[in-house]
């Protein structure tokens, strides 16, 4: 029978193994969170651990039957993108075609069959780079973000080709694109993430017609935030000085399918098992 609602979070945890380990005594850490979701699909990003390690801190969420697929970085103890789901996924697919980042782990995505009211819709974990502005790390993005856009343009076209099937595209996307997506964005022009170009190729990126849709932010089309992620300096946490990084993209067959979301943030800075909170998005 096919499911009637999909529930979908995206969460960049800053490190699986310290994520599940955070305040575990008190009851606060990814575990913990996970099993009180609600979620059916979970994205993760910023995972920093190979297989082994990953399926050794998620054990008692594999064990209660929970599915992982994960794709590390060649890089030890950086990036690393999975996705966890309680529907065991038909199709995986690492990587989306660039040689550069092909083995990167920043992208990788899962086919769910009957997902949401019979259609099947692809789900895919993304952790763009995060730059530096005047430096080889954000030479290194802006050619990321070449390549994806190209990747996004020809995925639209496949999906409109294909009916009964979308799309959601999960992740820190590390660009906020809108003023109201950062508090202070007055003081951050020239910084990586909220550069011109940068907040230019997500305009072209949710264009009319573009086939993807930033879909928080279409529900709320006039509000500040909901933010995301909040640096660990200062008290950006206490003072909400945040960014809204995390997103979930859809294409044009779930625009209208969502019916609510959500952005779990701790209720103080202590209870933190990451940097960044989840983004909920249920469809149906």
């Amino acid at each position: 029978m096919a499911a009637v609602s999909l529930t979908v979070s995206t969460v960049n945890v800053n490190g699986i193994r310290a994520a599940v380990k955070q305040r575990s005594e008190t009851n606060l850490g990814f575990l913990p969170w996970l099993e009180s979701s609600g979620a059916d699909v979970v994205a993760l990003q910023e995972v920093r651990a190979d297989e082994d390690q990953t399926r050794k801190a998620l054990a008692p969420a594999l064990d209660a039957g929970w599915h992982l697929i994960g794709s590390a970085s060649s890089m030890k103890g950086r990036a690393g993108v999975a996705l966890l789901s309680r529907q065991e996924p038909s199709d995986v697919c690492v990587g989306y075609g660039d040689p550069e980042f092909a083995e990167s782990g920043r992208y990788i995505e899962a086919v769910y069959p009957g997902a949401v009211d019979g259609e099947t819709v692809t789900v895919a974990s993304l952790y763009l780079p995060s730059g530096s502005a005047n430096t080889p790390k954000q030479d290194e993005k802006d050619r990321f973000l070449t390549t994806f856009r190209e990747f996004l343009a020809e995925r639209a076209e496949h999906l409109r080709a294909r009916d009964g099937h979308e799309m959601i595209i999960c992740g820190d996307w590390n660009i906020a694109h809108r003023e109201e997506d950062l508090k202070n964005h007055k003081g951050n022009h020239k910084s990586s993430g909220f550069l011109p170009h940068e907040r230019e190729w997500m305009t072209d990126v949710f264009a009319d017609g573009s086939g993807w849709t930033d879909i928080v932010r279409h529900r709320r089309p006039d509000e500040v935030g909901p933010y995301s992620w909040w640096s660990q300096r200062g008290k950006a946490f206490d003072n909400d000085a945040g960014w809204r990084i995390d997103y979930q993209v859809v294409s044009d067959g779930l625009v209208d399918r969502a019916v609510k979301d959500w952005v779990d943030r701790a209720e103080a800075y202590d209870m933190r098992w990451s940097d960044h909170a989840p983004v909920t998005v249920v469809y149906e």
